[in-house]
């Protein structure tokens, strides 16, 4: 009964439009005359981008954005903990832009848009005209391409480069041109040096292409190895660099995520499943609310797809099942959230494999839809969540930029050079690479991180600091274990209160270890006292033991 009030509802909408439709329509309008998708794109991107200003007026970056830009201060072929593209992306963007929050949000909302207009580059070959919003509209709809989005790293990163990939190997695969082939081999490259992760993506395009009824075309031409050779080209420099360097990243991947038995490893594939099925309820409830008892006719329209779905479907099974197996025999644990960047799939198999197309209504109601959730992040829950986080429960961004810029003033007071080097725990370490004017280097090694190593004597004589959050347990411990090897510091406690609104949240205790440059070593014993939030009830100067 409710779906026939829905369906007559869309039919009187059809012929005669509610006066508020009306602009909506005209939009819808003009996707074919080029405008409309970049409009869609652009406004939600500048949306996001309003509510990440709002919603952390009293934060700072997540510290895997302050990771990524750590990683990218120099260009590089590899790290100890990451492939380099997030860094690599970084680093071109702040040739451009300065270094501060809205630049790296804007840097985050960008690739949600690029990943968005990639999407509609694959969608455009199978839909026209509504069909290519609503695919976009229904991804709007996850949390990849805005909550997920703004903490720019290697999994958002791949946000843009898996649909690219995706697109020039359908291109490749449709048309086996040789310039597709190099343009499939670069991006897929691009997406392993993205993140490892991205090996599920080659290795779906390969599942795919055998998979395909017309495989015997493409295996028979030139396309499949122009791709595999353009991919080892743009590999090549990060292979010889993992070959040289004891491939260090597969270590670490191995020490954080390896090692699970298989009962474990078994419930972690499952829970990879359930999460990816959870991401997309929203959306799917939508589609099926608009399309009504048309999904009764969901077998028919899939046993009807054209070539270029097929060979999507194969890929979206293949960046489902093959983390899923490989979690289980390998034993390690495998979040859904790693799986975010290869939804738009599903949603453009459902929509362009549909033999209908939804009726304006449901479009309009899905644009209003979207639209209302940014405007509701934006002016309801943004300051809401300013407010919590700076009066009620803050975390640590609350406190990043304040300890930065507070353990500058205290360098200073100790030495007449900039702080050149930086340690700890890693949020406040980046934090204040990133914050400080002085931009220390980052010394505590990736193949590191998760040993609390101690710092080289040599790196002490240059000149080093480190902070930690007060009751961090351990931190508190390595710093201690560093003083024995240190030939002189000096430590600061010191309290640092964030500010929203003229309203003081709670303050953040913390505590530094500063050695000055060897030849500034003679100096004061104490660090004087700063004017507000802070404390040096156990400020002291002493030679180590």
């Amino acid at each position: 009964m409710l779906l026939d009030y829905f369906a007559a509802m869309a039919a009187r909408s059809a012929v005669a439009p509610a006066r508020w439709r009306r602009p909506f329509l005209k939009w819808l309008d003009g996707i074919e005359q080029g405008w409309a998708i970049p409009l869609l794109v652009v406004a939600f991107a500048a949306a996001w981008l309003v509510f990440l200003t709002i919603a952390y007026l009293s934060g700072d970056l997540h510290a895997d954005a302050l990771e990524t830009w750590t990683i990218g201060r120099e260009f590089a072929w590899g790290n100890a903990k990451h492939p380099p593209l997030m860094g690599w992306a970084a680093w071109g963007w702040t040739l451009v832009f300065p270094l501060n929050d809205w630049s790296f949000q804007l840097l985050s909302m960008t690739n949600a848009a690029v990943a968005l207009w990639a999407v509609d580059l694959i969608v455009r070959r199978f839909v026209r005209g509504d069909g290519r919003a609503v695919v976009l509209l229904l991804l709007m709809l996850l949390p990849a391409y805005q909550f997920h989005a703004q903490r720019f790293n290697a999994n958002t990163v791949l946000l843009a480069v898996w649909p690219l990939a995706t697109y020039c190997f359908l291109r490749s695969y449709e048309s086996r041109a040789i310039g597709w082939a190099i343009a499939a081999g670069v991006f897929g490259a691009l997406a392993m040096l993205g993140k490892y992760y991205s090996v599920f993506l080659t290795g779906s395009f390969l599942l795919a292409a055998i998979a395909h009824p017309q495989r015997a075309l493409y295996f028979s031409s030139w396309a499949p190895w122009a791709s595999a050779l353009a991919g080892l080209i743009v590999l090549g420099p990060h292979i010889h660099w993992l070959a040289t360097s004891g491939a260090a990243p597969f270590a670490y991947a191995m020490q954080v995520h390896g090692g699970v038995p298989f009962g474990p490893s078994f419930l972690e594939a499952g829970a990879f499943l359930l999460g990816i099925a959870a991401t997309v309820a929203l959306p799917a409830f939508v589609w099926m609310l608009s399309a009504g008892r048309r999904l009764s006719l969901f077998g028919a329209d899939f046993r009807a797809m054209n070539p270029g779905l097929q060979l999507l479907f194969w890929i979206f099974v293949g960046t489902v099942a093959l983390p899923t197996l490989v979690a289980i025999v390998v034993g390690t644990d495998m979040p859904s959230l790693w799986a975010l960047q290869g939804l738009f799939l599903l949603a453009i198999l459902v929509v362009c494999g549909a033999s209908y197309t939804l009726e304006r209504l449901y479009v309009v109601n899905l644009v209003v839809m979207v639209g209302a959730i940014a405007a509701v992040a934006i002016i309801v829950a943004a300051p809401i969540h300013a407010y919590y986080r700076n009066n009620i429960n803050p975390n640590e961004r609350s406190y990043y930029r304040l300890a930065a810029f507070e353990l500058t003033k205290r360098w200073r007071a100790i030495s007449d050079k900039p702080m050149p080097a930086i340690s700890g725990d890693d949020g406040l370490a980046f934090a204040t690479a990133f914050y400080s004017p002085d931009h220390p280097v980052y010394r505590r090694p990736f193949q590191y991180q998760y040993t609390w190593g101690m710092p080289r004597v040599t790196t002490l004589e240059k000149g080093w600091a480190a902070m930690c959050f007060a009751d961090d347990q351990a931190c508190r411990g390595w710093m201690d274990k560093v003083v024995a090897i240190a030939p002189e510091f000096t430590r600061v406690d010191f309290e640092v209160i964030p500010y929203l609104w003229g309203r003081a949240g709670p303050p953040g205790r913390l505590i530094a270890l500063m050695m000055p440059p060897q030849d500034d070593r003679p100096v004061a014993t104490q660090a004087p006292s700063t004017a507000a939030s802070a404390d040096f009830s156990s400020s002291h100067r002493q030679p180590a033991p």
